[in-house]
């Protein structure tokens, strides 16, 4: 996951903030980054607390699904308006 995030999103082998360093490899830049998500994923999870299944759960019915339907009815209502306007 460390290594798609750095190439999607963080350009991958190229350096960062256009730096035009010649003697430095593109694979240098390319580990450094993704040796930076690793830690970065390494850091959450172990500082993190871990819901357990029911709160899981109980937040996805409770709270997701209804912020979900609102959000699917305010679009559709914003969506009809500008169509009939």
């Amino acid at each position: 996951i460390s290594a798609l995030i750095t190439t999607l999103f963080f350009g991958g082998w190229l350096a960062p903030f256009n730096l035009d360093i010649p003697f430095i490899p593109p694979i240098f830049w390319f580990i450094v980054k993704t040796l930076f998500f690793v830690m970065m994923f390494v850091l959450a999870r172990g500082s993190l607390i871990r819901p357990r299944y029911d709160q899981v759960m109980n937040f996805g019915w409770k709270v997701c699904l209804p912020l979900t339907l609102i959000n699917l009815l305010v679009t559709a209502a914003v969506i009809l308006n500008n169509h009939l306007a």
